[in-house]
């Protein structure tokens, strides 16, 4: 192999590493803001808000802004929610900012009108970075 060609399989092959990562840096998944949803078995208010919310959140546009993550309240936490405070009752829902710092929270529920004007608050407040009022 003359010195030519091995500069020009160096150069290929660097060329390949960094498609390489760059292939991968796009396909791996941004940090996103998410709504956990605490749950709990036989919760009233969590069926309803599951009948009534839960089968659409996923198409809206909160729901793009801030994908669904449902936790049971009586499992352990996540190591990765670890700084969230346990709520004390269900359904509550804390909205998680892309750093993964909380926005705020909507404990219980009272109906989908009350739910989407209070979730779209949190919202702005995220995109405003202005501290949200429960």
């Amino acid at each position: 192999m003359t010195r030519g060609g091995r500069t020009t399989i160096r150069a290929r092959l660097l060329r390949a590493a960094g498609a390489l990562l760059l292939l991968l840096a796009t396909a791996l998944p941004a940090a996103a803001a998410q709504l956990i949803f605490f749950d709990s078995a036989g919760c009233p208010y969590c069926i309803r808000w599951k009948k009534e919310v839960g089968v659409i959140y996923h198409k809206t546009e909160e729901g793009k802004r801030a994908p669904l993550r449902v936790v049971d309240i009586g499992a352990p936490l996540p190591p990765e929610l670890n700084r969230l405070k346990v709520p004390f009752w269900t359904p509550t829902f804390v909205l998680l900012d892309d750093n993964g710092h909380e926005v705020g929270r909507i404990e219980g529920y009272q109906g989908e009108d009350l739910f989407w004007a209070r979730l779209q608050r949190l919202l702005m407040d995220m995109q405003s970075g202005a501290p949200a009022q429960r």
